[in-house]
């Protein structure tokens, strides 16, 4: 597999004084609110994400977009909206990605927002299942300036794939994968970074090195293991790897499963970063996909009235207070590691 440099570089080479201004700020307002219990919030975010949509073609069976089992409205992001925000935020935003619940390239102007976001000098990502890489588009996201292309490709048999991905094809994936490589070999171009998502779970585990045989044959810049979040997980799951290393969870005593984070009492992505649905409502992370706690609307305040705003300092405090008693911290294995 190629070293990632390049695309360490990339990030880098985004950076600005006030980027790292506003970086600084947030870290030290982080800290200071861990030590003293007391939430505050100094700067902007370093890090947001977009929801284009929450349509999807696939039916991955602890996903709510693939269940179709959201109780909160769905749609498409709308262009103007996001376009608004990102000029709120550009001068101090850092990193962006186009991705919450849904399959975005389902979104007729999603490459337009990507190129317009990228204009600003924002590092952008997206991910995505593979299925609409045709060679207009695979062209067409090489000239977005889209940064980095994350691929979910969750075995590398229809078989094992299919066991996850239901509705999926492997064959399109890897189809889209090989055209997306060639039109940035043909356009000389060295982004987007190419990353293939491997989500590891029982039926696949036994293919993580076929993985990356398969990334390295493809052209594919980097291999992500990921783990699996399965909602039911107590009395265990047809999806739990039997190789710890891979799980989230461990067997107790009793037979049960638990989820393995201490869920100590805080939360980095509370100060650094947070979601924005299709339809403007600002949630506090990438768990919370049924939007039950609402922070804002962006239809209705600046990012900025939100973000420092009495609701959402509220929600930092709880967290350093108990974060076990708020329903999407208690199967989250992320939000307390620091990048500094």
């Amino acid at each position: 597999m190629k070293v990632n440099a390049h695309d360490n570089f990339n990030i880098i080479s985004k950076s600005s004084l006030a980027r790292v201004k506003n970086a600084t700020r947030i870290l030290s307002s982080y800290h200071l609110s861990r030590l003293s219990g007391k939430a505050s919030i100094k700067g902007m975010p370093i890090s947001v994400s977009f929801e284009p949509t929450t349509s999807c073609n696939l039916r991955c069976p602890e996903c709510p977009s693939g269940l179709r089992a959201f109780t909160r409205p769905t749609g498409m992001l709308n262009q103007g909206l996001f376009q608004d925000v990102i000029n709120q935020l550009a001068s101090t935003l850092s990193y962006l990605t186009f991705y919450f619940q849904g399959e975005p390239f389902l979104h007729p102007q999603f490459l337009e927002m990507v190129n317009y976001a990228s204009k600003k000098g924002i590092y952008t990502a997206t991910s995505t299942n593979g299925h609409y890489l045709q060679e207009d588009t695979a062209k067409n996201t090489v000239t977005s300036s889209l940064d980095r292309l994350i691929i979910s490709i969750d075995g590398t048999s229809q078989d094992s794939y299919q066991s996850y991905r239901i509705g999926g094809s492997l064959d399109k994936v890897i189809e889209g994968t090989k055209n997306i490589t060639r039109w940035k070999k043909e356009l000389k171009s060295r982004t987007p970074h190419v990353i293939f998502q491997f989500l590891v779970v029982k039926p696949n585990e036994h293919q993580i090195q076929e993985v990356y045989a398969l990334a390295k044959e493809l052209g594919v810049d980097q291999v992500a293991l990921k783990t699996a979040q399965i909602y039911d997980y107590a009395q265990g799951s047809e999806l739990i790897p039997t190789q710890d290393q891979y799980s989230r969870y461990r067997r107790t005593k009793q037979g049960t499963y638990e989820i393995k984070n201490k869920l100590r009492n805080e939360c980095w992505k509370m100060w650094h970063s947070c979601v924005i649905t299709w339809d403007g409502k600002v949630v506090p992370c990438c768990f919370d996909k049924d939007a039950h706690f609402v922070l804002g609307d962006l239809n209705k305040n600046s990012f900025k009235e939100i973000w420092s705003g009495e609701k959402y300092n509220e929600f930092r405090a709880s967290l350093l207070h108990s974060r076990s008693e708020i329903e999407i911290c208690k199967n989250c294995t992320e939000g307390t590691k620091v990048w500094a």
